[in-house]
């Protein structure tokens, strides 16, 4: 007895070639801890930099790199040798660079905002390298119970 199957088969999407992806603008996603040190703004440059060359987006590098490093740099001085996550990703046309800090909740919201308005104003540098490429930057606190800060940057191509 065997048994037809009407319209299955042109119901499933086509599958895509097997093996692996070559880097490029479309598959760059990645995300890693940094251990909290001082020397991980080296590491993130290292890291964004090579990153940005592989996936064929070197023209970002110079102010992704800068970037990095001021966003790692500034979650240090706020919250010194505790671990953070980078992220590096593109999407919509735009890298993200994203770092979340363990920076611990204030107890009232005025004092939240004078240390958001501290860590914006230590910025400067990571804002007007993103301004001067038509990008945006910002930070907020993360969402979680213990608190902590998200730092990011966009940039265009």
């Amino acid at each position: 007895m065997s048994i037809l199957m009407k319209g299955a088969p042109r119901c499933l999407p086509a599958l895509a070639p097997a093996g692996p992806h070559p880097p490029a603008a479309d598959n760059l996603s990645y995300s890693f801890a940094l251990p909290g040190g001082a020397f991980c703004a080296g590491l993130a440059r290292s890291a964004v930099g090579e990153l940005l060359t592989r996936h064929g987006l070197a023209e970002l590098r110079e102010t992704a790199v800068l970037a990095a490093s001021e966003l790692v740099a500034a979650a240090y001085r706020f919250t010194p040798d505790r671990e953070m996550l980078l992220r590096v990703h593109w999407q919509f046309d735009a890298l993200r660079i994203i770092l979340y800090d363990q920076h611990p909740s204030h107890g009232s919201a005025e004092k939240s905002e004078e240390c958001r308005e501290r860590r914006s104003e230590s910025m400067w540098l990571l804002a007007a390298a993103v301004d001067s490429r038509g990008g945006d930057w910002g930070l907020t606190p993360a969402l979680t119970q213990s608190g902590g800060c998200k730092a990011w940057a966009l940039l265009h191509r």
